[in-house]
């Protein structure tokens, strides 16, 4: 089922192979239904949703054909709920020091230790520190606002015109906007597709001009360091032109996949 769906869309399985970044010879196996060659059926039916993705087409009827993944099921535990229970290794019954030490004895203890620190203090300590608060922050209040005028008057002068940075600002986007002029020249490559196809390109750096599913209709213009070897997956759809010229893609296609080197 997987293969007449690829074949429909006019796909090599080399295309889909580096479409979704899956080795070929696992796409082999899946599309042969040797199942026994792939890790296991979790894996067999992931792959087999991923192509469904990449292939635009519903998932389900493909996975009702595949084995389901074997799982964990209640007959399959040993020991029912009725098994005696077993105590955690190492557990000791508390002492009298481990009670002792617990939040819940010595927090109340710190709160009663407070209240009798408050209860003992002096007659009239909190309404001297109470008194001493104001005083300080008055004192703070007073020297705030005996600024003397020459720091007013520097604040004021570092100041920058208002003018200049209006000049600056207009100036800039005068100085950033390109020439309306410019013009780009095409490269010496142009892909153009009647139907959709799976176009890779690269370049003599081995750098990746394009990598893509290329929609009918599409002009597609690339330039870099030469040799240039291109990958298409659907040759009858494909038109290339190089340095001006239509090239014939019979003689390098194969399955209706064109392999070339444009130099």
């Amino acid at each position: 089922m997987l293969r007449e769906a690829r074949q429909a869309q006019g796909l090599h399985i080399a295309a889909l192979s580096a479409m979704i970044k899956v080795a070929q010879r696992k796409l082999e196996s899946l599309e042969a239904d040797r199942l026994d060659e792939l890790p296991d059926a979790t894996f067999t039916r992931a792959l087999a949703q991923t192509v469904c993705r990449a292939l635009k087409i519903d998932p389900a009827p493909v996975l009702a054909l595949l084995p389901q993944p074997a799982g964990y099921r209640l007959e399959h535990v040993g020991e029912g709920i009725n098994a005696p229970f077993r105590d955690r290794p190492g557990r000791r019954d508390p002492n009298d020091w481990t009670i002792i030490a617990s939040p819940t004895v010595w927090g109340p203890a710190l709160v009663i230790l407070a209240a009798a620190v408050v209860y003992l203090l002096p007659d009239g300590w909190v309404a001297r520190l109470q008194r001493t608060r104001p005083a300080a922050s008055a004192s703070a209040a007073s020297s705030t606002m005996a600024l003397p005028t020459s720091v007013v008057s520097e604040r004021i002068m570092a100041s920058p015109p208002a003018s200049a940075e209006t000049v600056n600002s207009e100036s800039a986007p005068a100085a950033s906007a390109p020439s309306a002029g410019t013009a780009v020249a095409p490269g010496p490559l142009q892909l153009r597709t009647k139907a959709e196809s799976w176009i890779e390109v690269h370049d003599a750096r081995s750098r990746v001009l394009l990598s893509r599913r290329v929609l009918p209709g599409e002009i597609v213009v690339l330039d870099g360091a030469m040799p240039l070897r291109v990958t298409i997956g659907n040759a009858a759809g494909t038109e290339v032109v190089f340095r001006g010229e239509t090239l014939d893609l019979a003689s390098n296609t194969r399955d209706n996949v064109a392999r070339l080197e444009l130099k």
